[in-house]
């Protein structure tokens, strides 16, 4: 059996750098480039919620193997032959991201959905994952023998 703890300060160092790393390396990466997230958890869900402003919905691909979860999407050009771009900020191409899913998740039963621009992923936590009350059995003046 493994117990863990959480513990904010690692909590806090790890989203810090990882917001640090997307800085520096992510907006740089160009093809296989950006695609920001969030991620939250609703009481019998998670919900990741992908940014993919101006993707064609079609293409758009999310597949599960071996608990991770990958989004793919392709945004192309669509420039006539004769324009001359004077600025160019947008990324195009491709973009990928993976996300490991633990194992209290029902990788079975995900849901996607494309709107404005958002990708949503509803993934079900399993039933024995749930937080559940545990029931306190009362002892006349005695300990529960273990």
């Amino acid at each position: 059996m493994l117990l863990t703890t959480i513990d904010p300060f690692v909590q806090e160092f790890e989203r810090q750098f990882d917001r640090l790393t997307r800085q520096a390396f992510g907006y740089a990466l160009g093809n296989g480039g950006v695609m920001p997230m969030d991620g939250i958890r609703r009481k019998d869900d998670v919900i990741l919620y992908f940014d993919l402003p101006g993707i064609d919905p079609d293409s758009i691909e999310v597949t599960v193997d071996r608990g991770v979860l990958s989004v793919s999407a392709h945004r192309e050009e669509d420039y006539a032959e004769d324009d001359r771009a004077f600025v160019r900020e947008r990324v195009m191409g491709n973009f990928t991201r993976r996300v490991y899913l633990p194992e209290h998740l029902d990788s079975e039963h995900i849901d996607a959905g494309y709107a404005n621009g958002v990708l949503t992923v509803r993934i079900p936590v399993l039933e024995k994952a749930r937080p559940r009350k545990v029931e306190i059995q009362r002892a006349d003046s005695k300990a529960l023998n273990a």
